[in-house]
């Protein structure tokens, strides 16, 4: 597993006009192959009326599955543009759509790459970036009696809270970097006098919104 790489958000759409053309590009996660066609599908029969429903996606740890499909528009002037987008954005696991309605102004081959490269860039900043890092989840069990130290301590430290648990003893989750566990481990021993019970659990992606 990737330590730490850039993927989207979610779902999200943006619309742009050029030249009287309408732009809308569609986004969201796919981390197969057959959820980027399902996507695509799905926008290309609420869309069955417009001039080119134009796609790409890149998916796999290692950018192992690159598509792109100008459905219509001349060779290279949607599809490619728009897959360009997503790797200098060095996004992974992401699907986009950008369906067109033409406007009767031709934009040329130079105006069309720019065009689709443009409604993707918006597309992207309307369902946001994120870097997912991957981190060791630690649990730590107190008496209710520091449950207030505790996590007042945490909330304005570098760890993150994933969840809290209220039982018979409170157990709360959290994010460490798989470096600092030790460092983590000594620091909650000392908060709490050495009344804290803390193990590790499975390790899992930690979501960060960015902009890139």
């Amino acid at each position: 597993m990737l330590q730490t790489y850039y993927t989207v958000k979610g779902y999200g759409e943006k619309e742009i006009v050029i030249e009287k053309s309408r732009f809308i590009c569609y986004v969201n996660r796919a981390t197969t192959e057959e959820e980027a066609a399902q996507f695509i599908q799905t926008i290309k029969k609420k869309h069955w009326d417009a001039t080119h429903n134009c796609s790409a996606y890149i998916i796999g740890e290692h950018d192992q599955i690159q598509k792109a499909n100008d459905d219509g528009e001349p060779s290279g002037t949607a599809g490619v543009p728009m897959l360009e987008v997503l790797k200098k954005k060095e996004l992974k696991d992401t699907v986009v759509v950008v369906t067109r309605y033409f406007g009767g102004i031709k934009l040329g081959a130079g105006g069309l790459v720019r065009a689709y490269g443009k409604a993707v860039s918006e597309g992207l900043k309307a369902a946001g970036i994120v870097e997912r890092r991957l981190m060791r989840v630690m649990r730590v069990t107190i008496d209710y009696t520091w449950l207030g130290k505790v996590e007042n301590e945490l909330r304005s430290s570098i760890y993150a809270i994933k969840e809290i648990h209220y039982l018979d003893y409170v157990e709360i989750e959290v994010f460490v970097e798989e470096t600092g566990k030790q460092v983590f481990v000594d620091w909650m021993t000392d908060l709490t006098n050495g009344r804290a019970e803390i193990a590790e659990e499975e390790t899992e992606y930690l979501n960060k919104e960015v902009e890139i």
